[in-house]
C-alpha cells in the first residue's frame, strides 16, 4: 500500500475547523502531477510538526477542500536542533545543499555571502530554496521543513547562531580540529564555506564569536560535499542515524 501524499498547507485551526483548503502550488502539483481525486487519503503539514490525515471531498479547478480525520505527531524530526550555514554557490548546488541537510535532520539553513564567494543570491533563489525544502521534508516524511534565511555577510550569519550549544566552523587550511565531533551534545551549529573557502580574518572572527575550528580530513572537499558530510557526521554524533 502507497504511502498517502503529503502537501504542506498555511494554517489549520483543526479541531475547530474540520475542512481544509488547499491551494497555490500544492494544489497544483496534487491535481496535475499527483493526479488526487475526490476520495483519496493525503496527509497536511502546517509546520507545527502535527500530521493531519484527511479525505478529499472536492477538486475544483483551483483549489481542494478535504475533511480532517486525525492528527498525530510527526515521528521523524530531530531530537537536538541543527543548523547548517553554508555559503552560496554557484548553479544549483545550493539547492543540492538544502535537499540533503533535510534530508539528514536539519532544522534550519542559512545560506551567506562571504569575502570568497562569488555567487549571488536574490528573492527568487531564495523562494526557490524554501520550496526545495519543502518537497525534500514531504520526500523524507518530515513533520517540517527547514527554515530558511540568508546572510549577506558573515558576521551576521555567524551571529544568527550565538545560542547554540556547539558552533563549528569548518576550515580547509586547519591540519587538526580544535575539539572532537564525535562527542556532541545538544544544538548544533556548522558553518562550510563557498567555493572560495574562508579567509584567515575570516577564521579568527569565528573564534571570536565562540566557534571551534574543525578540519574535514588532508584532501579539499568540494564545499557541497562538505556541507553533506559535515551534517552527516553531526547528525550520527548527536544520534540521528542511529
Amino acid at each position: 500500500m502507497s504511502t498517502p501524499k503529503r502537501f504542506f498547507i498555511e494554517s489549520l485551526n483543526y479541531p475547530v475547523d474540520t475542512v481544509a483548503v488547499l491551494e497555490g502550488e500544492e494544489f497544483i502539483h496534487a491535481k496535475t502531477v499527483l493526479r488526487v481525486e475526490e476520495g483519496s487519503e493525503i496527509v497536511l503539514l502546517d509546520g507545527s510538526g502535527n500530521e493531519y490525515t484527511a479525505i478529499v471531498v472536492k477538486v475544483e479547478k483551483h483549489r481542494l477542500s478535504a475533511h480532517i480525520t486525525g492528527v498525530t505527531e510527526g515521528d521523524k524530526e530531530p531530537e537536538q536542533q541543527i543548523y547548517l550555514l553554508c555559503g552560496a554557490l554557484k548553479g544549483d548546488k545550493t539547492e543540492l545543499i538544502v535537499q540533503k541537510a533535510c534530508e539528514l535532520g536539519v532544522s534550519k539553513i542559512g545560506v551567506f555571502t562571504s569575502e570568497y564567494c562569488s555567487a549571488y543570491m536574490s528573492d527568487n533563489k531564495l523562494e526557490r530554496l524554501k520550496k526545495v525544502a519543502r518537497e525534500a521534508a514531504k520526500q523524507c516524511l518530515r513533520s517540517r521543513a527547514p527554515e530558511i534565511l540568508y546572510f549577506d555577510n558573515l558576521s551576521a550569519a555567524l551571529s544568527s547562531a550565538e545560542s547554540y550549544n556547539n558552533k563549528l566552523f569548518a576550515c580547509e587550511f586547519l591540519s587538526h580540529s580544535d575539539g572532537d565531533m564525535s562527542r556532541l551534545s545538544g544544538s548544533t551549529a556548522v558553518v562550510v564555506g563557498s567555493e572560495g573557502g574562508f579567509s584567515e580574518n575570516e577564521f579568527k572572527l569565528a573564534k571570536q564569536l565562540g566557534y571551534c575550528g574543525i578540519s574535514l580530513g588532508k584532501r579539499i572537499l568540494r564545499a557541497e560535499t562538505a556541507c553533506i558530510a559535515v551534517c552527516t557526521l553531526v547528525a550520527y554524533s548527536l544520534g540521528e542515524l542511529k
